[in-house]
């Protein structure tokens, strides 16, 4: 494992920052339903010598500490939970039945809050402004617009915006930083088919809807695989269909959802408009009709490249060879809305816990868990990035 460098603002503060973190883990709370959490943050931000907004789309938090002249600098941390079940044993179980923080939002708030505290004890590292926002509805209701709606990037303005995300799929003491595309454009869409139904046994005269629907997915496939630059990156995923009503009844109406990803807007537009062309083209050959109802999604988290290099010498001064490119995927994350408005990074702290050496707890899992020592890596990051945009000589 590299040696690590935690900031001594943020070594000062470990036990407080696991603290929050167990305290979050406990008390879950959904998109948009993040009081409790909001009250908790508010309490620990009770004193000190900030400007504090809320609520800010509906139970955001946006805290602003200045320190002297210098431009404004933001931070963002996601509040919400998932509904799942927690299955896990831990001391800091959720106490909210089918709520659970199985993503690491918790600790991303408990990172955040430990950078604030320490930057605000350490006036002396920093000059500038900065702006903490405690983001919610990250998981799904993309809260990171509503934010940006109501102004969070404004007064001051935001001249550049740092995000992080504790992954598992990466080890302790590894932190993944790259420019350009991280994580994907992540669209939905719901497909109906309406044939003519009739006797399973004499299927002339009728439109067979759960042979178009067949088709309409076997079709799907061949738009990553014969329609997309096979260098670029992209998914089109059927999740259900749903459809029919006996064994003996030829069904007159299949509904199928899924999703649609890819990295760069020109492959999202490109992969929308074949879906779009298939299920016109599949109506006509079939004599049936086809209704698509496609829902944009978060757009592509893109990473400013200056902003990059500014988290990139930071992960190095933190983990040393630890850092590197980030293990990617085809997720989401409404960190892009952000990043669409203002230059910055968004990044990823490894948490793989090193009693699971044959592939790490994945998030979204009912027994979801990460390394705690993270918690001050992450926090570290925060601190440095800080250090390097907003010198006290600045």
């Amino acid at each position: 494992m590299p040696k690590l460098n935690i900031h001594p603002a943020i070594a000062k503060l470990e036990k407080r920052i696991i603290a929050l973190r167990r305290h979050f883990h406990q008390h879950p709370e959904l998109s948009f339903q993040e009081t409790e959490t909001a009250q908790s943050i508010l309490a620990e931000l009770k004193g000190l010598n900030l400007e504090v907004r809320h609520p800010v789309a509906r139970t955001g938090i946006v805290a602003v500490l200045r320190n002297g002249n210098g431009p404004c600098i933001a931070l963002r941390a996601d509040m919400d939970a998932l509904p799942i079940q927690e299955t896990g044993d831990r001391p800091y179980k959720s106490v909210n039945d089918g709520v659970m923080h199985a993503c690491g939002h918790d600790g991303h708030l408990a990172i955040l809050l430990g950078t604030l505290l320490a930057l605000e004890n350490s006036r002396d590292l920093w000059r500038g402004t900065l702006k903490f926002i405690f983001q919610p509805a990250e998981e799904g209701p993309a809260g990171a617009r509503y934010m940006v709606e109501e102004g969070v990037l404004k007064e001051p303005k935001v001249r550049a915006i740092f995000g992080l995300h504790l992954w598992n799929y990466q080890d302790f003491g590894t932190i993944g930083v790259k420019a350009g595309a991280v994580m994907a454009a992540a669209d939905r869409f719901t497909i109906t088919v309406r044939g003519k139904g009739g006797h399973g046994a004499m299927p002339q005269g009728t439109v067979d809807a759960v042979i178009v629907a067949a088709q309409l997915v076997m079709s799907l496939q061949s738009i990553v695989s014969r329609n997309l630059n096979p260098l670029e990156s992209g998914v089109v995923t059927v999740g259900q269909i749903h459809g029919g009503d006996n064994f003996n009844i030829i069904a007159d109406e299949v509904t199928l959802t899924g999703t649609a990803r890819a990295y760069r807007e020109e492959d999202r537009q490109l992969i929308k408009s074949r879906i779009k062309a298939i299920c016109d083209g599949t109506a006509a050959s079939h004599g049936a009709a086809i209704e698509l109802d496609y829902q944009d999604g978060y757009p592509p988290t893109i990473n400013d490249p200056a902003m990059t290099e500014v988290a990139v010498q930071a992960a190095r001064q933190v983990v040393g060879d630890g850092a590197g490119d980030p293990f990617r995927s085809m997720g989401g994350e409404d960190m892009a809305y952000f990043l669409q408005e203002v230059p910055g990074c968004f990044f990823f702290i490894g948490s793989a816990k090193p009693e699971h050496p044959e592939g790490a707890v994945p998030h979204h899992s009912s027994h979801f868990d990460f390394d705690e020592r993270a918690l001050t890596v992450g926090a570290s990051m925060f601190v440095e990035i800080i250090q390097a945009l907003l010198p006290p000589s600045g």
